[in-house]
C-alpha cells in the first residue's frame, strides 16, 4: 500500500504453467499490487514446485478445482487478511475452485472465475444459477451493513459498448440476454461497475480470442470486472486496464482504491 491507496488487480492467466513457462508475471513488480487475484490457473499444488508456487513479496491462498487442468483461483496478498474462505458453500460450485473470499476490515473481496456458458451454450443454466447463489449472499452481506469488492473473469460482456461485435454475438454465450440481465440485477442490488462508473464511454476490451488475430486487431471482450458496493465507489480512484501485458488471452485489470 503507497500513498494512502490499496491496489487490487485481477487477472484470468488461462493456465498458470503456462504463463511461468512464458515468464509473464514479470509485469508484478511495475504494477505492484497489493492484492493479486488469479482465475483459471488449471493447476494443483501438486504439480508445481513451492517454488513456482510462491510470488516474491507475497502471501497466497489456491483454490485449485477438484479436476486437474481446469478451472480455479489463486489469491496474493502482501498483508494478510482477517480471514479467507474458499468456495460460497455449494458443492456444484465449489468442486470447480472457482471462488477466494477475503476479507479485509472495511470489505469482504471476491475473486471468482464465473462459469462460461459453454460452446454450444449447454453451460448456461448452471452459469446463471452460479450468478444467482454468489447475489444472494451478496445480499446477505449488504443488508449486514458489509461492503463488498467482486472482481475476476465474468464471462460476460454487460452492454454492446463492451464488446466490438456486439450484433454477430447475440446468440453466444458471454452475450446472451439472460446472461447481461444478470448483471443489471447485480447493479440494482448495490453494486457499481467501477470502471463503467470512471469511464462511461471507453470502448476498451479485457480479453481476445487466439484466433483471427483478434488481440492485435483489437477486436475483443471487456469479461473481467470490478464490481463494488456503492458506499465504496467514492473511494475508487481509477480502475486500469493493462492491455499490454501479454502471457494470456486476457489481460490484467488494476482497482485503486483509496484507503
Amino acid at each position: 500500500m503507497e500513498g494512502g491507496t490499496l491496489r487490487i488487480t485481477t487477472w484470468n492467466v488461462n493456465g498458470y504453467r503456462a504463463i511461468l513457462r512464458k515468464n509473464a508475471l514479470a509485469w508484478v513488480p511495475d504494477v505492484d499490487p497489493d492484492v493479486l487475484c488469479l482465475q483459471e490457473i488449471k493447476v494443483n499444488l501438486d504439480q508445481i514446485s513451492d517454488d513456482e508456487a510462491s510470488l516474491d513479496g507475497y502471501q497466497g491462498v489456491w483454490n485449485p478445482a477438484e479436476r486437474k487442468g481446469y478451472s480455479g483461483t489463486a489469491s496474493f496478498f502482501k498483508s494478510a487478511p482477517t480471514s479467507f474462505e474458499k468456495g460460497i458453500g455449494i458443492d456444484e460450485f465449489d468442486t470447480e475452485g472457482r471462488v477466494i473470499r477475503c476479507q479485509y476490515p472495511d470489505f469482504y473481496l471476491y475473486n471468482i472465475y464465473f462459469p462460461n456458458g459453454g460452446q454450444k451454450n449447454e453451460r448456461v443454466p448452471f452459469k446463471l444459477d452460479f450468478y444467482q447463489a454468489l447475489l444472494e449472499i451478496c445480499d446477505e452481506l449488504h443488508a449486514q451493513g458489509k461492503n463488498i469488492i467482486i472482481t475476476g473473469d465474468f464471462n460476460t460482456a454487460h452492454n454492446e459498448i463492451d464488446l466490438a461485435n456486439p450484433k454477430e454475438n447475440e446468440k453466444n454465450t458471454g452475450f446472451l440476454p439472460e446472461e447481461r440481465q444478470w448483471i443489471d440485477r447485480y447493479l440494482e442490488h448495490g453494486f457499481k461497475d467501477a470502471f463503467r462508473e470512471l469511464y462511461p464511454e471507453e470502448e476498451v476490451y479485457t480479453w481476445w480470442t487466439y484466433r483471427f488475430n483478434s488481440r492485435a486487431r483489437n477486436v475483443g471482450w471487456r469479461l473481467d470486472y470490478f464490481l463494488v458496493s456503492d458506499a465504496l465507489m467514492n473511494r475508487v480512484e481509477d480502475v486500469i486496464i493493462h492491455g499490454e501485458v501479454m502471457g494470456s488471452d486476457h489481460c490484467p485489470v488494476s482497482l485503486v482504491l483509496a484507503d
